[in-house]
């Protein structure tokens, strides 16, 4: 249910190192909260963002929360299926339903993010 490749955010991104590149997305934790996700905003290619920053907006029938970067750099790609069908995030929060890609300026920040055991402790669920 949560991937041991990925490094995850106390905000409930998560991050997928990819080359020199690191792909982002929400985790299921944060997808079943916010139940129907009916909007994703996000910024276009070439857009800088800044560790722990938000950076985009995910809607859901029952609330608007904003997406933060777990690194700092500049997005490269955009997951832009979910302009047409945002549910997605909630049935495919790790595959179809990431959100960008970024160039990270030092990928030593991943570092900062945690692995899954301490991310499942943080929510309180089990391995």
């Amino acid at each position: 249910m949560y991937p041991k490749d990925l490094r995850y955010s106390s905000e409930h991104e998560w991050a997928r190192s990819e080359g020199d590149r690191v792909r982002v997305g929400i985790t299921k934790f944060a997808a079943d909260r916010l139940t129907d996700v009916v909007f994703v905003e996000l910024p276009a290619p070439g857009t800088k963002v800044q560790y722990m920053q938000p950076f985009g907006v995910v809607e859901s029938v029952k609330a608007v929360s904003d997406l933060y970067a777990p690194v700092t750099g500049t997005v490269v790609e955009v997951n832009t299926t979910l302009k047409e069908t945002p549910e997605v995030v909630n049935t495919d929060p790790y595959g179809k339903g990431w959100m960008i890609l970024v160039q990270p300026d030092n990928p030593k920040e991943m570092d900062q993010l945690m692995p899954v055991d301490k991310y499942l402790a943080v929510i309180g669920e089990k391995a």
